[in-house]
């Protein structure tokens, strides 16, 4: 073991509580696609490589309105990729770890794919700085309210990138 592995190791065994940061590598290995550059992006998304959309111009609202179809094609995919996605063994080490820690744990993630929830940490010690797929709301801003996307069942043409129903 290096010794900075090893002053890792000690400063979790003396700590009271785990604050955890997570990224898109997090989800990486759990087989998720991550966005970073277009060619993971493309990759996870061949129709909209071909048809030159980035991954900033369809993951901002103004693509549901020049481009409605597949921008709930897009989003309505990745919910049920996440739905379907079981979080990896790494998430229950960390959830063991925490859960021997006076204080527990928290979580930090810039990840919008829910798999902190599904493996079993509290939501009220999970803070989504980019949101979450899981819940919906107003593209006009006619209320602050977002609602679970629970009964959202998404039929996409995967081939198309296309919301179907």
């Amino acid at each position: 073991m290096t010794e900075a592995l090893r002053l890792a190791a000690e400063m979790i065994y003396q700590s009271d509580s785990i604050i955890i940061a997570a990224g898109a590598g997090m989800g990486a290995d759990s087989s998720l696609p991550t966005f970073r550059g277009n060619d993971g992006f493309w990759k996870a998304y061949p129709a909209l490589g071909e048809a030159q959309f980035n991954f900033q111009s369809i993951a901002c609202p103004d693509a549901f309105y020049s481009h409605p179809q597949l921008a709930w094609g897009f989003y309505a995919h990745r919910l049920s990729l996440y739905r379907e996605t079981q979080p990896h063994a790494g998430f229950d080490l960390l959830k063991k770890w925490g859960e021997q820690k006076t204080h527990g744990t928290a979580v930090f993630t810039s990840n919008v794919d829910g798999q902190f929830q599904k493996a079993g940490f509290s939501p009220d010690l999970i803070d989504e700085c980019h949101g979450s797929i899981h819940y919906l709301q107003c593209l006009k801003p006619c209320c602050e309210t977002i609602w679970p996307a629970d009964e959202f069942i998404p039929v996409v043409d995967e081939k198309q990138c296309l919301l179907l129903n």
